[in-house]
């Protein structure tokens, strides 16, 4: 079957071969075999699923947790002229119903699913009239308790196979560890183990761990020196984005901010921008960068520390996706460590304060006990909070423990564009254009300028079509609406807020309870991922290649021969040279840091770095309020 896969790959894809490995995770799929493959960030997982489905006959059911991503495969499967849609959360009730029934009667080739929806009615009644030839799962350890993105509705995916006991399932991850591995296996329902794991080792990509209080200095000398390319700078803190990137710019580094607080739109923009590198820098919180594929990204720059080292690894990776050499650089300052573990505290708000949430949650939305079931609900978090009182940190870590309970699900806001589709036939439109003449310039525009719209949900503007029909928007907002309620159409309006969708029924507060065996042991295991992240930055005597690597299960002697470890036990210079360079250099007058680090750049910027702190620990050099450097008279020198 290589030879037709390889022909699939090359029409719809125009590659005329197979990255390493993928050629076999296709095959394995194509003989009808379970298949897990791990494959780092950028090595390409979707051509895994795709590719083969294209040359099976049937629908490839896709689960992945990512709407945006979704949304973005949809699109540019559509663009290559084959048929796909989407479901997940917040869509028209209408819409849902055309793609389960698209599916149903094979009109479709890749169907998208959040994983939430599989055991609803809808969906369980469409799969039963579905021939499925491939069941794909994205994100695949999400499935498991011990991974670090564990979400409760990808349990069910197993539910769903006895509705297709011949198809295969081929599950994707970037980043699991060994113990990970084999739960996805077994919680999917692996008829044998097989596993696809390609080296977690990124030849092109050098790991850097600075110790470094002036993270600001640093920043900019790394962001000046790139001389080609562009660069992702992450911070945990929406409002440092902007900060961060003002700051950039008014220093002469083209740059730009996102977070998910951002409008969609704005979001579109500004990421776009940056994928056409008409700004270098992109300043953003780890809402950023999935299934972002640019490969000319040559620094990734982490300001504050991630919360694992799974998290970390998926970001840093994605520099160097073209295989040219590239850098990660984790910037640590003395109050990182305690921030982090400070953290963490936050994430586990009291169990007493996580029911008050919930049982505020059902208020805010106005929920009978008993009822929410899959329904989904806009949400805009710092109203919730400011409406109850809560400080918006406890309710979003409050949410996200929900989540791995299975109470709800809370998805980033995404840009949904307002959709209309025709459902009166054509015999019946003229006779509702004869009897309501008011609305006949607005079903005639329809008619004439959206395509498909007798058939399907179609993208539609409403300023613009307020501009060709000569009214104001606001009354084209109104018509739609009303002709939604004569069940001339459906109207799905523009939506572009965060959705909660609640997987089970609104409980009352006196029977809603917690795990506490769960609450308890996954507190434990974010602290060991914590400690994992504090032990990686703290080792400065093995190479830091080698110890990622070895998170993941992978042994490896081999040093990168690159990063910041392996670089200072190469050229160990004295640090009395090193300080001389430096006193020479301040003998004076006071000069800014980086003026110092330029002088003695024949050195690691790093060793020099080292040197200057112990010269101001031993009172040899200050550091003035505005960054200068200078000597004291009061010299002491290295024992």
């Amino acid at each position: 079957m290589s030879a037709a896969t390889r022909a699939i790959l090359q029409q719809y894809w125009g590659y005329p071969s197979f990255r390493p490995l993928q050629e076999d995770i296709v095959d394995s799929v194509m003989a009808g075999r379970d298949t897990l493959a791990l494959l780092p960030t950028g090595g390409g997982k979707s051509i895994c699923f795709q590719v083969p489905a294209m040359a099976m006959e049937g629908l490839c059911l896709v689960i992945t947790p990512l709407i945006a991503l979704m949304k973005d495969q949809v699109a540019h499967l559509v663009d290559k002229g084959i048929p796909a849609a989407a479901i997940y959360s917040g869509m028209h009730p209408d819409a849902l119903e055309l793609a389960y029934n698209q599916a149903a009667y094979g009109r479709l080739k890749f169907l998208y699913v959040s994983p939430e929806r599989l055991q609803t009615n809808a969906f369980i009644e469409a799969l039963r009239k579905m021939k499925v030839c491939l069941l794909a799962v994205d994100e695949s350890h999400c499935i498991s308790q011990w991974g670090y993105d564990f979400r409760p509705p990808y349990l069910k995916i197993a539910d769903i196979r006895p509705y297709m006991p011949k198809t295969p399932i081929l599950a994707l991850t970037a980043t699991a560890t060994a113990k990970v591995v084999d739960d996805i296996q077994f919680r999917l329902g692996f008829k044998q183990k097989n596993v696809f794991q390609s080296s977690f080792e990124r030849k092109n990509v050098t790991y850097n761990v600075y110790h470094e209080a002036d993270k600001y200095g640093v920043l900019r000398r790394k962001l000046e020196a790139m001389k080609e390319g562009s660069a992702i700078v992450y911070v945990r803190n929406r409002k440092r984005t902007q900060v961060i990137a003002d700051w950039l710019n008014s220093v002469g580094i083209s740059s730009t901010f996102y977070h998910a607080g951002l409008d969609a739109k704005t979001r579109d923009e500004r990421q776009d921008l940056w994928m056409k590198g008409k700004v270098k820098v992109i300043v953003a919180t780890n809402a950023f960068g999935m299934g972002i594929d640019k490969p000319d990204v040559r620094l990734v720059i982490h300001m504050d520390l991630p919360d694992s080292i799974e998290a970390y690894f998926q970001e840093a990776g994605r520099a160097g996706r073209d295989l040219k050499p590239s850098e990660a650089f984790l910037l640590v300052s003395p109050a990182d460590i305690k921030k982090l573990q400070e953290n963490l505290t936050q994430s586990f708000p009291e169990l007493d304060r996580i029911k008050l949430i919930y049982n505020a949650l059902g208020n805010y939305f106005s929920i009978p006990v008993g009822a929410g079931e899959n329904v989904s609900y806009p949400f805009v978090i710092s109203d919730f909070a400011n409406r109850y009182g809560f400080s918006i940190i406890e309710v979003f870590h409050t949410l996200k423990i929900l989540e791995k309970e299975g109470f709800l699900v809370l998805s980033d806001s995404f840009d949904e564009p307002s959709k209309v589709m025709i459902k009166a036939s054509r015999d019946d439109i003229y006779g509702f254009q004869v009897n309501n003449p008011q609305y006949s310039e607005l079903v005639k525009y329809m008619l004439r300028s959206l395509p498909g719209v007798m058939s399907d949900f179609v993208k539609v503007n409403e300023e613009m079509m307020a501009k060709k029909i000569g009214i104001p928007v606001e009354k084209v907002i109104e018509q739609l609406k009303k002709l939604e309620a004569y069940n001339f159409l459906s109207y799905a309006p523009r939506n572009d807020k965060p959705q909660i969708l609640f997987l089970s029924e609104f409980v009352d507060a006196k029977h809603f309870g917690l795990s506490k065996e769960n609450y308890y042991d996954r507190k434990k295991d974010a602290e060991e991922r914590v400690k994992a992240v504090v032990d990686f930055v703290n080792n400065d005597e093995e190479c830091r290649s080698v110890q990622l690597l070895r998170y993941f299960n992978e042994k490896t002697r081999k040093t990168c021969g690159r990063c910041d470890v392996c670089l200072k036990q190469q050229h160990r210079v004295p640090y009395d040279a090193i300080e001389n360079r430096v006193r020479s250099v301040l003998s004076e007058e006071m000069m800014p840091m980086d003026e110092i680090l330029s002088q003695c750049s024949d050195f690691e910027e790093s060793q020099v770095l080292d040197a200057i702190r112990f010269l101001v620990d031993n009172e040899v050099l200050q550091v003035e309020k505005d960054g200068f450097v200078s000597r004291k008279d009061n010299k002491k020198s290295r024992q």
